[in-house]
């Protein structure tokens, strides 16, 4: 039977979702000045994805680890002691006058981390100085030759594939048997390898680590409480959302080299994947922001910027299946953030093909003067405030940049400044200045 929800049409959806954003039900607000502030930080955003005017241009710090060194803590201390991750987050919030809630939730737990002894990370302490923000760390966990059994039994790969090539403490799993021989004719043999002593090592530092994480998102929960509260509204969540199929595949299965190598030598099964993880994707994410309070979905483009493949093969394996994926969270109702990685410049023309109004473009090195010129009467465009200027400029450079941003890229609405990454080591006189420029400038 059709829902009341599936019979509104995506602009209904969408309008339902901004005024849930907008008047919070679960919100108590600190003063009827905060929920005033709140209000009017939400409809300079809807203005602005809407490529309307309003009283100013909104400004998104995007802070990343700045908070902890603001507070004179380590990036490492704030990694593995809620305490010292409040405090940094809570002075921040106090000191400065922001938009948005600062994202609390790219801070992961150094302590479950290390518990379960994760590969495809290093951060702080583990693996890099205490002062170094977390890097990835890009390993074929899916190889060309186990293509089959990753796609005939999942759950049996993930279990004694993936899990030990991601997870020192899931390491024993590999020598389990196939979960296809349990119970049945495998009998009580094939349950006696789940209690060798490395197995239930592993599946103990599984449970210990999860305690961890619940007690850390209890941390990360009250920042989120106590900013919403001030007045400061979530923008978009770090851990919510999807992305290009290209990019799963490419940063969580096979690789740089893996996902290439399959470009060429197995392209359909490559290009089969993918579909399957857009309708995945599609499926998980239009259920998620709600919990969010924000109906703005994070999608990072790892792999799509100028450079990194022909536009053969942006056409046939990258956009298509990105594509697919916002369209659906358009006919959600919810609106996709996409952080165009690096430079965008050769794509500007390929990637307006989206619905108008749907999606806010978020630019790193593009040139955003002249996605203003192709893409401005169409879309919500953010950032380019350079990284390098947040982090060695002066206070005054970027408030000039910041302002000339604001007069040609915000004329006639559709515009967010912000900087045009993540700058954990901004100065922060330069942040002062960025968002002092937002409320200088006025309408625009």
């Amino acid at each position: 039977m059709e829902t009341e929800w599936a019979k509104l049409t995506a602009e209904e959806k969408r309008e339902k979702r901004f005024r849930s954003w907008l008047y919070p039900e679960n919100i108590a607000f600190n003063t009827p000045e905060a929920q005033e502030a709140y209000r009017a930080r939400v409809k300079r955003i809807i203005a602005a994805i809407k490529v309307e005017e309003s009283d100013r241009v909104p400004a998104i710090s995007h802070p990343g680890y700045a908070p902890a060194f603001y507070a004179g803590f380590t990036i490492k201390e704030v990694m593995y002691d809620s305490e010292k991750l409040l405090k940094a987050w809570f002075k921040f919030m106090d000191d400065f006058d922001l938009d948005v809630l600062p994202d609390a939730y790219l801070i992961r737990s150094g302590r479950a981390m290390e518990i379960t002894g994760v590969k495809t990370t290093k951060w702080a302490g583990c693996g890099l100085p205490d002062n170094v923000s977390h890097q990835h760390v890009e390993i074929e966990i899916l190889k060309a030759s186990e293509w089959d059994h990753y796609e005939n039994d999942r759950s049996d790969f993930n279990l004694r594939v993936m899990l030990p090539r991601t997870h020192r403490a899931a390491e024993p799993f590999a020598k389990l048997p196939p979960l296809a021989m349990l119970g049945g004719f495998g009998g009580a043999s094939s349950l006696a390898a789940f209690a060798a002593p490395d197995v239930q090592a592993g599946f103990k530092a599984f449970a210990e680590a999860n305690e961890i994480e619940k007690e850390w998102h209890k941390a990360l929960d009250a920042i989120t409480d106590r900013g919403l509260k001030m007045g400061f509204p979530n923008f978009f969540r770090f851990d919510i959302g999807g992305g290009a199929p290209l990019d799963a595949l490419g940063a969580g299965l096979r690789g740089t080299k893996g996902t290439i190598m399959d470009m060429f030598q197995r392209p359909e099964r490559l290009l089969s994947n993918m579909d399957k993880m857009a309708d995945m994707s599609i499926k998980m994410a239009a259920m998620m922001p709600f919990a969010a309070g924000t109906p703005v979905v994070f999608i990072p483009l790892h792999r799509g910027a100028d450079g990194f493949m022909s536009e053969t093969q942006f056409k046939t394996f990258y956009w298509p299946f990105l594509k697919r994926v916002v369209e659906g969270y358009i006919n959600e109702g919810l609106v996709p953030l996409l952080f165009a990685e690096g430079g965008y410049n050769s794509r500007l023309e390929l990637i307006q093909d989206l619905p108008d109004r749907g999606v806010i473009w978020y630019f790193d090195q593009t040139d955003i003067f002249k996605a203003k010129e192709i893409l401005g009467s169409r879309f919500c465009i953010m950032g380019n405030v350079p990284t390098s200027m947040m982090v060695t400029g002066k206070a005054a450079d970027v408030k000039a940049y910041s302002k000339r941003l604001i007069e040609k890229v915000g004329r006639g609405g559709g515009y967010i400044l912000a900087p045009g990454a993540t700058a954990d080591e901004a100065k922060f006189e330069n942040i002062r200045a960025m968002n002092e420029a937002a409320r200088e400038c006025g309408k625009k």
